[in-house]
């Protein structure tokens, strides 16, 4: 592998490392937004459009993993096809959280504890999920797998500007 291509998959092992704290980052600042401003009795408020770009965020890096990242590095390590199985297993553990959250936070009679506690849910599961991605994914990506477009697909919703807060 030529030395330019080996610096630009470490690089994606690093970008891959900041994706995870951004997405962090965000899901601590709407822990902290909730209840900060009280609820109209349509539900649709700022914590709706906060939870609905959290929820957009990650499911776009995700998406992007499974059908990008992931795909091309079993392409080239099919050995790590029990790694990428369990990450995707996560994903959809993720994903049915996140659901669960956007349905409490349209909800005008929802009450702030129960998305609060769903939240703290979410965060152990996508603290744990982060750190063994990047412990299992970053060797293969800094040994050489190629960007062959993925990356744009998991680290596109960082282009994204966060909601106000």
């Amino acid at each position: 592998m030529a030395s330019h291509d080996r610096d630009r998959a470490v690089a994606l092992s690093l970008q891959l490392a900041r994706a995870h704290q951004e997405l962090r980052n965000r899901l601590r600042a709407l822990k902290a937004d909730l209840g900060r401003h009280p609820r109209p009795a349509s539900g649709a408020d700022g914590l709706v459009a906060h939870c609905l770009a959290f929820c957009a965020a990650i499911t776009a890096h995700h998406q992007g993993e499974d059908a990008g990242m992931f795909a091309e590095l079993l392409r080239l390590r099919p050995d790590l096809a029990p790694t990428v199985g369990k990450l995707v297993e996560d994903h959809e553990m993720i994903a049915w959280i996140l659901a669960r959250i956007a349905e409490l936070a349209d909800a005008p009679e929802a009450a702030l504890d129960a998305i609060s506690a769903e939240l703290d849910g979410l965060t152990a599961i996508v603290e744990s999920h982060f750190s063994f991605e990047e412990r299992a994914i970053s060797a293969a990506l800094d040994g050489g797998t190629p960007d062959t477009g993925w990356s744009a697909m998991v680290f596109g919703f960082r282009s994204a500007p966060s909601p106000p807060r």
